[in-house]
């Protein structure tokens, strides 16, 4: 939700709401101001076409930037939380996503539980994911607060999840430490990491990530606002050229970039490319991130080579196919 998309929605609703005080609350200096505005810009989120509304802005920025695939994650458990009823708020995403999938966007989603809810509500969740799965449901995934109740206990959680066919997806190592991550991987199953860049402080998690062909969802920008990125690196002035994403990539770790919630950080996706770059990727290093989006995808095997072989016709007319290692 850019700061444009929060003054519509706010004089929909008749809240006085100027930019400045969006600005103002898109400012964070840390992971729990992020937070609190999450509760603040979502409580203008009450009717269905409210949701509608703000995926349609999405999807024109998603074309606007060339994104032919994406995975988007609803925060179902907010959902829960507000009292709202998360399958009519579905049902008008799905109506907005068909127009979208006419201008070329394919569109999967991922249902979402705030961890520090608890397992009792992150199984209501999956649960309804579960109702969704034939209709473009493809994952379960877990954000929030990674340090507000141990992974062990979402276990049962996860394995519901999976049972009924249904990919798993866990925020580990934002801000917790990079056993966070191991967690993620051996107690819940997790197919993606979303961030996981404290696991450049622990080699044999790295090793885990690599070994497995586990990908971490990689955002930047994100990082660098939460203050995760400051944490990692010790230094609360890190900028993004100290992220470990290149790092990670050279030790041979999956990965992919994402936005995150690309409103509240005010970035997109074509820039969190320019900050990976910035952060010592190389353009040849980009290409092969952007096949990891592809191959890491929630897709049949012939969906995954369509797109691929999409991507690479598009890199040969631009003269930017690669072969072998280095940072060309």
């Amino acid at each position: 939700m850019r700061p444009d998309t929060v003054l519509a929605l706010a004089a929909r609703h008749g809240v006085s709401v100027s930019r400045e005080e969006v600005h103002a609350r898109y400012s964070y200096k840390d992971f729990d101001g992020f937070i609190q505005s999450y509760i603040w810009v979502t409580s203008l989120l009450r009717q269905p076409e409210d949701y509608a509304f703000i995926a349609q802005r999405l999807f024109e920025d998603l074309h606007g930037q060339n994104v032919i695939y994406a995975e988007i994650t609803l925060s179902v458990g907010v959902m829960l939380w507000r009292e709202q009823d998360p399958s009519a708020i579905f049902a008008a995403l799905r109506r907005a996503a068909e127009e979208a999938g006419r201008a070329g966007l394919s569109l999967q989603w991922v249902f979402d539980v705030v961890r520090q809810f608890g397992p009792e509500k992150a199984m209501d969740v999956a649960r309804i994911a579960v109702r969704h799965r034939g209709e473009g449901v493809v994952a379960f995934g877990m954000g929030g607060d990674e340090l507000a109740v141990p992974a062990a206990q979402f276990r049962a959680v996860y394995d519901h999840a999976r049972d009924h066919g249904l990919h798993s997806l866990v925020h580990a190592g934002e801000v917790g430490a990079a056993d966070e991550v191991r967690r993620a991987i051996e107690l819940l199953g997790a197919e993606r990491i979303g961030h996981g860049i404290a696991a450049i402080q622990d080699p044999e998690v790295m090793q885990l990530l690599t070994g497995r062909g586990i990908p971490l969802e990689v955002c930047p920008t994100s990082n660098l606002r939460t203050g995760a990125l400051g944490k990692v690196c010790g230094d609360a002035k890190a900028g993004l050229a100290e992220h470990p994403v290149a790092d990670l990539y050279f030790a041979g770790v999956p990965i992919t970039l994402s936005t995150d919630d690309p409103g509240m950080f005010e970035t997109s996706l074509n820039e969190e490319y320019a900050a990976a770059e910035m952060a010592g990727l190389g353009i040849a290093d980009l290409v092969r991130v952007n096949e990891q989006g592809f191959s890491s995808a929630f897709l049949p095997e012939t969906e995954k080579s369509r797109l691929l072989a999409r991507f690479h016709k598009l890199l040969e007319s631009q003269g930017l196919l690669y072969s072998g290692g280095g940072n060309e």
